[in-house]
């Protein structure tokens, strides 16, 4: 139903076109009301902060940027009117809006105000515009060279080699929990669970159906790696976000990890950081694992929707204010750096490379179907007994799959 592979077939073709960037003069509204909640990391603040420059005396711009995005942006669309004009989502966040209804068709708006967004931006569901795609993010590997010299170890390719670096820079004593992670109980758990098993080649529902298929050899491999993972990592791992994690990384405690892209950059920025650290936090190609060629990780775009229940003036306040922010206008030295942007005239910057060659190698699209968040949801609640030793891998699975079919029988995916 969603046509995501037109977007991730199309991002390397878009980067390496490197179409002339046009600057905008003109916002193209005058008056109304936009408010944009999104998530906090520095891309997501340049689009908003230049979305704020179409602000005028009858034209208000505010933005909510916080990690708590994905809990407060459906409830703040639902209202009549909906708190939030647009909700700044990614390739899985957009479902539960789609499911529940609150983001409205753009195809109006793009033929009146957006003719010049290249086709490859824009999400269709059903033939129908919901959202405007401005950036491609993926995890993959973040290390610390000067660690890594010290142990004599070229950077990982699978998690394989992770944990065998990892145990040398341990049992050397250079660092105690050499591997860190964004294994948070809850969706961070569930987004790890995702990637790994995609690596070993797992498929997530029976094939035409919403019926999950986790409980099995790649399933429990998955979960073994995992758990392998966890053992050098710091002890409180299922309390640590991305945040968490780049704080650890940015206190020196840890010498490699599976990072978002988009959170690289203020790990190399020189401001705020230890220069050592800095200098010698380098980006890698996302890790293979159990013998695999697809690497286990998940390739997801970052774009914006405009809310269904609010006035037409502020949607269209909204959606005009949305493409001055993602336009060329905004590359510049420092965004470059902040994401594998989708807009027209941005050139790969190093710290950007992680996520280039994570598409290059071919890393699949997060799965965006409707039950997919139902299962993501219980695979984040459902993880961590294994992880602390409180169950085994099949009972975990099966238990994750119960969890999910009462979910995806209450939401009418299953009977």
């Amino acid at each position: 139903m969603l046509e995501t592979l037109k977007i991730t077939l199309s991002l390397v073709a878009l980067i390496a076109a490197n179409a002339a960037a046009v600057a905008q003069t003109d916002c193209g509204a005058t008056s109304g009301r936009v408010n944009i909640v999104g998530n906090e990391f520095p891309a997501i603040k340049t689009v908003a902060a230049n979305a704020a420059k179409c602000q005028t005396g009858t034209l208000t711009v505010k933005s909510n940027l916080t990690a708590n995005h994905q809990r407060i942006n459906l409830p703040g669309m639902q209202g009549n009117p909906a708190e939030y004009t647009s909700a700044i989502i990614a390739t899985s966040s957009i479902v539960p809006l789609i499911n529940e209804n609150v983001i409205r068709p753009l195809d109006a708006l793009v033929a009146a105000h957006g003719k010049d967004i290249p086709k490859n931006q824009l999400i269709t569901i059903d033939g129908k515009v919901v959202a405007v795609a401005f950036m491609a993010n993926a995890q993959h590997l973040v290390y610390r060279k000067d660690i890594l010299a010290q142990v004599g170890a070229e950077p990982p390719k699978t998690y394989e080699d992770m944990l065998r670096i990892g145990k040398l820079i341990r049992e050397r004593g250079i660092m105690k929990n050499p591997i860190g992670g964004a294994y948070q109980s809850g969706y961070n758990l569930g987004q790890e669970f995702v990637n790994m098993y995609l690596g070993y080649g797992g498929e997530f529902f029976k094939p035409g159906t919403p019926e999950a298929a986790i409980n099995n050899a790649r399933g429990i491999a998955a979960l073994n790696t995992m758990k392998s993972l966890t053992e050098l990592m710091h002890p409180d791992f299922l309390t640590h976000d991305s945040n968490a994690t780049s704080a650890e990384w940015k206190a020196g405690n840890v010498a490699m990890m599976n990072m978002w892209g988009s959170r690289t950059g203020m790990l190399q920025a020189k401001e705020g950081n230890d220069p050592k650290i800095a200098e010698n936090t380098a980006v890698g190609a996302p890790m293979t694992v159990g013998g695999g060629s697809i690497p286990a990780t998940t390739l997801w775009w970052d774009g914006w929707t405009i809310a269904r229940n609010i006035s037409d003036d502020d949607a269209r306040a909204t959606f005009v204010a949305l493409k001055r922010g993602t336009s060329p206008s905004i590359l510049n030295d420092q965004s470059m750096g902040e994401a594998v942007w989708m807009i027209p005239g941005y050139k790969p910057a190093p710290v950007n490379m992680g996520v280039v060659q994570t598409m290059a190698m071919g890393a699949k699209p997060y799965p965006m179907l409707p039950y997919m968040g139902l299962l993501h949801t219980a695979l984040g609640d459902g993880l961590a007994p294994f992880l602390q030793g409180r169950k085994d891998a099949a009972t975990t699975l099966s238990d994750i799959e119960k969890a999910y079919t009462t979910a995806a029988k209450e939401k009418g995916f299953l009977k």
